[in-house]
């Protein structure tokens, strides 16, 4: 007697339902889909912006001194000789490879780029971790160097090229430690604003390569 044959499944895909383009369904799902894809970007870029900031106030971190504060000089010194100068080298080498009569590459335009801005920001000031402040550098010295929202506990100055020997307080910080403290006499508090461009240094040569890790490689 022949073995009986299983009967062949005739069950088939369910076949995705489509709904007319111009129907009150596919605008749903439409809007839907807009709203997810637009969070999923912002919280990509938030992400990224928080890591970036973490990575930069690593600079600061780590430009403070193993005892006591650095000077307003001292602070000065790290922007103009280390942040200003950080892409000096690869700009050089991008000159040196470009063909007479060729023109400029993109990593040579947005070097020069990034250098033009940031000595700008410095003629017009810029806003760094008040590292002169013993209360501040003493708060800083606690950071984990990931939560970003630590830094603002701390006083911020406003420094700039134009008069490289006075500062301006621009964020008296949010720990209590500090709106109690008694500010330097470098420090002209008449001239304290609210200003949010808070731009960024990294300490003396060897931190190089946290530089790059902040600036990111370049096409």
């Amino acid at each position: 007697m022949a073995p009986s044959k299983t009967p062949k499944s005739t069950s088939r895909p369910k076949k995705e339902k489509v709904f007319h383009p111009d129907s009150r369904k596919a605008g749903q799902l439409s809007r839907v889909q807009l709203r997810k894809a637009k969070l999923a970007d912002a919280a990509s870029k938030r992400t990224k912006k928080h890591s970036a900031q973490a990575d930069v106030y690593g600079f600061f971190y780590h430009a403070i001194p193993p005892e006591g504060t650095l000077s307003l000089e001292e602070l000065h010194s790290i922007i103009s000789n280390v942040w200003l100068t950080r892409h000096d080298d690869e700009l050089k080498q991008e000159r040196a490879a470009r063909r007479k009569g060729r023109p400029k590459s993109t990593k040579e335009l947005k070097l020069e780029e990034i250098k033009l801005r940031e000595s700008e920001q410095y003629r017009t000031g810029m806003d760094v971790p008040d590292l002169t402040h013993e209360a501040t550098v003493k708060l800083f010295r606690k950071w984990d160097q990931t939560e970003v929202a630590y830094i603002q506990l701390l006083r911020f100055i406003r420094i700039s090229s134009v008069d490289p020997t006075s500062a301006v307080i621009s964020k008296q910080g949010e720990h209590h430690s500090l709106k109690e403290s008694v500010p330097p006499q470098a420090i002209d508090e008449a001239m304290v604003t609210d200003r949010d461009d808070t731009l960024l240094i990294e300490p003396p040569s060897r931190f190089a390569s946290t530089m790059m890790m902040m600036d990111g490689p370049l096409p």
